[in-house]
């Protein structure tokens, strides 16, 4: 499938191809997950799916940041599809803090008026065989993220108004599902990327626990895999904003015990700690150089006042090399973590050496004719070989610069 590149507008700006990775602004980082297009084909006209509030989910106290109803869109399987159900949970960061809690609510990522009325479903929410093929007549639906926490708070600030209802918001939603036919699901996969990536792993066993004993049940992270690492100033931003989200938002007490018993609450948000104990099946997909863990939690501004990192945070191929040595070092940080899980024959993994982040909803990091690959195997193929045990999948790619294959993210 021969994919021609093209700009795409959407909500927050100009997008611009080139050659192999995709231009944005700086301050557009925060929106990557939401770019769903991915690399578009001319005149592509992606099958967009319309918002459903839950009408039941204010009386269980379930709603955004600020007070309004939560939502996902849903297309119906059909055929051999029908009883099969695909859960992406949507990205898009945290609010650690009063004041971007606050900022948070008057946008899509905190409250339902904000949200967009339709999507655009692509990658692994496309409805067309040559492009989604093993997924693509299930029943998929898109759960959207308004609670700054990977749908795990369960806490309120009435002086500024906010609700911090993460984890009711998942349940209502899984009830809702069910009483729409996820209850007779014989086959169910929890997927998300990047903050949602993180809440497939948090929900992973739940999800697994509502639905039959009978149904073939797995996991997939994109893009989830956030460390808990040291930034270049010394420091640890990443943990100090954890910090924060588990604190405002009550997230301790939804945690999985078998982290707690063990670790602090904030340790036990950080993925390298949870994953070894997920009993259910779970797929590991994430770059070894992730784009938004170099911006936000390597190299952020904060720690790095002079601008030294100013232009490697920004385009990998502006980076000195020592700063591609601690970049390696970084990948080799995300392959110590996977080692206990990868282990585990019911696990899936593909590590790519891509400066990028979330690669399952955009068409052409997914299935294209020159999507990424490792070992000549795309990422759609990957989850699909896992997930229906054609093979097993666990696939580690060689370090930076050797994979040709990559959609960097470069930022202007």
């Amino acid at each position: 499938m021969k994919l021609s590149w093209v700009g795409v507008v959407i909500a927050f700006g100009f997008l611009r191809v080139v050659i192999g990775f995709l231009d944005f602004n700086e301050t557009e980082l925060s929106f990557i997950e939401a770019y769903d297009y991915g690399v578009s084909k001319l005149n592509y006209s992606p099958l967009m799916v319309g918002l459903t509030l839950i009408t039941s989910a204010g009386a269980k106290g379930a709603v955004c940041l600020d007070g309004t109803l939560p939502g996902y869109h849903w297309h119906r399987g059909y055929g051999s599809g029908a009883n099969s159900w695909l859960i992406q949970l949507e990205g898009g960061g945290w609010c650690n803090n009063i004041r971007n809690c606050v900022y948070r609510k008057k946008t899509r990522r905190g409250s339902s008026r904000y949200m967009e009325k339709q999507i655009p479903f692509t990658g692994i929410l496309s409805e067309k065989a040559e492009e989604n093929p093993d997924f693509f007549n299930w029943n998929r639906v898109k759960l959207r993220y308004c609670d700054g926490a990977s749908f795990t708070g369960d806490s309120e600030n009435k002086a500024a108004q906010l609700q911090f209802r993460g984890q009711r918001i998942w349940l209502a939603a899984m009830e809702d599902l069910m009483s729409k036919g996820m209850r007779n699901a014989k086959q169910a996969l929890l997927s998300g990327c990047s903050a949602g990536g993180l809440a497939s792993i948090l929900h992973c066993d739940e999800f697994r626990n509502i639905l039959p004993r009978t149904s073939k049940v797995k996991c997939l992270s994109d893009a989830g895999l956030f460390l808990d690492a040291v930034d270049v100033s010394g420091g640890r931003t990443l943990r100090s904003m954890y910090s924060g989200v588990v604190r405002l938002q009550g997230v301790q007490h939804n945690l999985p015990h078998m982290c707690t018993t063990h670790h602090d609450p904030t340790s036990c948000f950080f993925p390298q700690n949870l994953i070894g104990n997920v009993q259910t099946p779970l797929f590991i997909l994430n770059a070894a150089y992730d784009s938004w863990q170099i911006q936000s939690s390597i190299a952020p501004p904060s720690a790095d006042p002079h601008g030294h990192w100013h232009d490697c945070r920004l385009n990998h191929a502006k980076c000195s090399a020592s700063q591609i040595k601690l970049l390696q070092g970084f990948r080799i940080q995300m392959l110590n973590a996977i080692k206990g899980f990868s282990m585990s024959r019911q696990n899936g993994l593909f590590i790519n050496s891509c400066f990028s982040h979330c690669q399952t909803e955009r068409q052409d990091t997914w299935f294209a004719g020159n999507s990424p690959r490792i070992r000549n195997k795309a990422i759609a193929t990957a989850v699909g070989d896992w997930y229906f045990d054609r093979a097993g999948v666990k696939v580690i790619d060689c370090p930076y610069p050797c994979d040709h294959s990559c959609h960097n993210l470069v930022f202007r």
